[in-house]
């Protein structure tokens, strides 16, 4: 992949902070994830935008109704993941 090399300002205990939590990373590996994060999440909110504009503002009883399943989903998640910790080492 072609990367660039840039110049930005960000505070200075801001970048105290990320130094410290992206040590083995690395610092632009650290941001460029960061940016694709924000630029996802922009582009998210677009099209929750448009959605809304097409069909209306989400209610309480779908919004509700939504999260469950994201609850739903993240334990699924967590019981493979937990699962998967646990075979390590099997063999098939």
């Amino acid at each position: 992949m072609a990367t660039k090399k840039i110049t930005v300002t960000i505070p200075e205990d801001l970048l105290d902070e990320i130094r410290a939590e992206a040590a083995e990373r690395g610092l632009s590996a650290y941001v460029a994830d960061a940016l694709r994060f924000k630029r996802d999440r922009d582009r998210l909110l677009e099209l929750v935008g448009w959605l809304q504009e097409e069909h209306g503002p989400v209610t309480e009883d779908e919004r509700a109704a939504a999260l469950d399943e994201l609850e739903e989903l993240d334990a699924e998640h967590e019981r493979r993941r937990t699962a998967g910790q646990n075979n390590v080492g099997e063999v098939a």
